[in-house]
């Protein structure tokens, strides 16, 4: 094990730790509740840092903070923002669909059961709608960032022009968006 793996998983078991502690996990709700989009915005900015992180150091065999790494977790904390956003109108959204008898319900007599399924409407309801613009919206994102690194900066219709649209539906859509 590397130096760099060590601190890498030390910086993961940190963070979830605050989610298991108790007094630690009671303070992050409140702040959660308090500022949800600030919240939002840092434990994506986080979060997905790490994941880009580790995406490279299993693509390069070494930990390595590429350029643009910066740049990237902002837009992450910006997406962190926007499901943010998203939950609420969405889980308002299915509450209201369910209640005008838009969208079939489990009686609140199932329980526990009612509760996972209006949880299964919405997330699959926002992955359907929400996640494939969301996905498109950060692939272009990821390009113009990395062609600015790269020193060849393209424009946003350049950027739309470069992605391999039909690989994006292939997978992203079709496979990547329905698992989650």
């Amino acid at each position: 094990m590397k130096t760099g793996d060590f601190v890498w998983g030390l910086l993961l078991i940190c963070f979830t730790a605050l989610l298991i502690i108790p007094e630690t996990k009671a303070a992050f709700m409140l702040a959660t509740a308090n500022q949800p989009m600030l919240m939002g915005f840092g434990k994506f900015a986080f979060l997905a840092s790490m994941g880009e992180l580790l995406a490279n150091r299993i693509s390069i065999g070494k930990w390595q903070i590429k350029k643009g790494t910066f740049a990237k977790a902002i837009v992450w904390g910006f997406i962190g923002v926007l499901v943010t956003l998203m939950f609420t109108l969405y889980s308002s959204g299915v509450a209201g669909a369910i209640q005008a008898g838009f969208l079939p319900a489990l009686p609140e007599s199932a329980g526990i059961w009612a509760t996972i399924w209006k949880a299964f409407m919405i997330s699959t309801i926002m992955n359907l709608t929400f996640g494939p613009m969301f996905m498109a919206a950060h692939r272009i994102s990821d390009l113009l960032i990395d062609s600015h690194v790269a020193g060849h900066p393209v424009r946003v219709a350049q950027a739309v022009t470069q992605i391999d649209w039909q690989n994006f539906i292939k997978f992203i859509v079709a496979k990547t968006v329905p698992f989650f």
